[in-house]
């Protein structure tokens, strides 16, 4: 099994910064914003763009974590899912969703779900690390760290430094 690294360090992090910086020119400032990061390394993504933002603007959005266990339609469910997974009222927010790697879009169609149930969001919007294509649902992402054209045998890992040690992502053949 071969790996290539598409980005190292230095490259996440200017990827990360090019996300806040489009997040805020899209939404005109930081104020009515809550960014949702999918478990597990979205929500590490959505802290570190919340953090660029604050550095931007000198309002940090609210950032929460969403388990979307409970609303997957391609995952064999165990029950033990809260149904509710969000704390925070989507109620005349601007959601932006971040998540590492966008694949088939099966993950973001369960966490806008699980958004809608608690409530209805002025917008929801994605950012993802990654888009990797092959899409099964139609879902685009408004905000691209990176485009990465794949074959579906092919595996993209993201690393971040809270979870893996180090950041960088890496396709495997």
């Amino acid at each position: 099994m071969s790996r290539t690294v598409i980005l190292d360090t230095t490259a996440v992090g200017r990827a990360i910064s090019r996300i806040a910086h489009e997040i805020i020119e899209r939404n005109e400032g930081a104020e009515q914003l809550a960014l949702v990061g999918i478990k597990r390394r979205g929500e590490f993504l959505a802290t570190r763009i919340a953090q660029k933002i604050e550095d931007f603007e000198g309002v940090r959005p609210l950032v929460e974590a969403i388990d979307i266990t409970a609303f997957r339609d391609d995952k064999e469910q165990n029950g033990s899912a809260a149904m509710t997974p969000l704390a925070l009222d989507p109620a005349g927010k601007t959601i932006v969703l971040v998540d590492d790697v966008l694949f088939t879009g099966r993950s973001a169609r369960a966490a806008m779900e699980a958004i809608l149930q608690k409530g209805r969001a002025q917008a929801i919007q994605l950012a993802v690390l990654i888009d990797r294509g092959h899409r099964e649902l139609p879902i685009r992402p408004d905000f691209v760290g990176k485009n990465l054209p794949t074959n579906r045998a092919e595996t993209v890992i993201v690393s971040l430094s809270e979870i893996d040690n180090a950041d960088g992502v890496m396709i495997t053949k």
